[in-house]
């Protein structure tokens, strides 16, 4: 059976249910973690490396690591809506296009690495301060419909990890060590 590449942990599964308190917490070590893996996953790699698609057709390394701020800035907004207003509406943002801009294709990944670590820092912050009933505040995606806050700490979690496996998967399979 051939891996499909452009999902090298899976598809992102939705809790069926309410996160348990272990649950959230691994998500939120997921989120914190982020930053490093990242980091780790992209080391010692040359330009040339970082301008290389994950995938044919796919994003190139280098966008790959302007994506998860951007993604990860979107998500930060998203909860914080959810904890603060009844069932507020979230928008959508054009990835692939904001992938193609200047900053995510141009920019030194190590922007983007500082970016994502100080994000996480705060977004970590916020996420450990979270009571079960913040958890179980909703939102409104006009793609995914209703969501939890809770929804969305697996998600991120999930997101995180997708990201750097591509960077990983593809360092594997053209042996770059």
């Amino acid at each position: 059976m051939e891996t499909d590449l452009r999902y090298p942990i899976g598809k992102f599964q939705a809790p069926a249910a309410p996160l348990t308190p272990d649950q959230r917490r691994n998500c939120i070590d997921a989120i914190a973690e982020t930053p490093a893996r990242l980091s780790g996953a992209i080391r010692g790699l040359s330009p040339a490396q970082l301008d290389t698609p994950y995938r044919p057709g796919g994003w190139t390394v280098r966008q790959l690591v302007h994506h998860l701020p951007d993604s990860h800035i979107n998500s930060y907004v998203r909860f914080k809506l959810a904890l603060t207003e009844d069932e507020p509406a979230i928008k959508t943002y054009e990835e692939n296009l904001w992938a193609q801009l200047p900053d995510s294709r141009d920019t030194p990944v190590e922007t983007s690495l500082a970016l994502l670590e100080n994000l996480h820092q705060r977004w970590v912050l916020l996420l450990r301060s979270l009571t079960p009933a913040d958890c179980a505040r909703t939102f409104r995606h006009p793609e995914w419909g209703r969501g939890t806050v809770d929804f969305l700490l697996a998600q991120y979690a999930w997101h995180g990890r997708h990201h750097v496996a591509h960077i990983t998967a593809l360092r594997e399979r053209n042996g770059w060590r």
